[in-house]
């Protein structure tokens, strides 16, 4: 039998940078203490949720991949505490800016990153301003503790994603994520379906599900605010949600899995013999059209 311990984690953000990475940190360190092998931080929390508004000075917040120090930073981490990071980061790359997740594995060796690929643009979420689409396709890395793959927030919303993990390998799939209040209409509660979306993308492709949000209420520059609903969870390979956060709290979620028996329950269940990839064409066009 082969487990591994994976840990979903959730906090707020300030403009304190420093504060925000000692407080990641801290949360990883915890999650370690609590036999984590695997432990996701929520998506860009070095800083707060910067996209809410569109103001070029944020641009400079935006680093390259190559001598990263916020990743340097948590490759020590994860070499001290022999836990493998995603770690998200604002990437500069030329002219291009990317929201990416570099992959640090146990050892503190940096495996590669994953630019995001799915563009959100709405009140709020203004991230077409600042990030192109991601240009590494779905990826997927074998790390001391499991064969993982990493979509980052919008990309959770599309089973196309986390099929295109599952079918390269992946045995656990990650999504590092910022979502809350919908400026535009403050009715709008997206936490459940949020949720109910991944949990589906588990039970479809027989894999547990890791999701960490961020929490708090965070003020734009332009009379606009933000608040996140954390809600982070972990579903089981039947999309059953084994641990989940609440709304506003910080909190360390973890879970044991074993791999090799998850496998089995993949290989017997058959959803990926039966697939018909030659009939899935209209996936392919924008309008379904073969």
């Amino acid at each position: 039998m082969r487990t591994v311990t994976v840990a979903a984690t959730q906090m707020a953000c300030t403009w304190d940078i420093p504060g925000n990475i000692a407080r990641a940190e801290s949360l990883i360190r915890k999650a370690a203490a609590d036999g984590a092998q695997i432990v996701l931080i929520q998506e860009l929390f070095e800083a707060p949720y910067f996209c809410q508004d569109q103001i070029g000075e944020f641009f400079d917040m935006a680093k390259p991949f190559e001598n990263n120090p916020l990743i340097a930073h948590f490759s020590r981490l994860a070499a001290e505490l022999n836990v493998v990071l995603p770690v998200s980061f604002f990437e500069k790359a030329g002219q291009t800016y990317f929201n990416s997740v570099a992959i640090v594995d146990a050892d503190g060796t940096v495996l590669g990153l994953y630019r995001k690929s799915h563009i959100p643009d709405g009140p709020g979420y203004t991230e077409k301003y600042y990030f192109s689409p991601g240009d590494t396709g779905f990826r997927v890395w074998q790390t001391k503790h499991a064969r993982i793959g990493v979509g980052i927030c919008w990309d959770q919303w599309f089973p196309e994603a986390a099929r295109a993990m599952a079918l390269q390998g992946a045995e656990l799939l990650f999504y590092p994520t910022a979502i809350g209040s919908e400026p535009q209409d403050p009715t709008i509660d997206s936490a459940a379906h949020w949720q109910r979306v991944m949990q589906g993308h588990a039970a479809a492709n027989i894999m547990p599900v890791i999701a960490s949000n961020r929490i708090g209420t965070e003020p734009g520059r332009k009379g606009t605010e933000l608040t996140f609903y954390g809600s982070s969870f972990i579903a089981d390979q039947t999309g059953d949600k084994v641990a989940e956060a609440d709304r506003a709290s910080e909190a360390v979620l973890t879970a044991t899995f074993d791999l090799d028996g998850i496998a089995r329950k993949r290989s017997n269940w058959g959803l990926f013999r039966d697939r018909r990839p030659e009939l899935y064409t209209p996936l392919l066009t924008m309008d379904g059209r073969v």
